[in-house]
């Protein structure tokens, strides 16, 4: 697997897409949590997210590597 993407000439890393993709999952995540009303029984919601983007963006990248 290449370790670099080429964008207009410009190289990125292989988890830009990925930390990309993961915000968007996060997104509608993050609705679906709070439609359910989740964040009431959490202690620091903020937290919580971030724990989970960091969750899903280590396990896809484990994936990917």
């Amino acid at each position: 697997m290449q370790r670099e993407i080429i964008f207009s000439g410009a190289l990125f890393p292989t988890l830009v897409p990925v930390f990309l993709a993961t915000g968007i999952l996060m997104f509608f995540i993050d609705r679906l949590f709070a439609r359910w009303g989740l964040y009431s029984h959490v202690w620091h919601p903020a937290l919580f997210r971030a724990a989970i983007f960091a969750g899903i963006f280590s396990g896809i990248g484990l994936c990917i590597y």
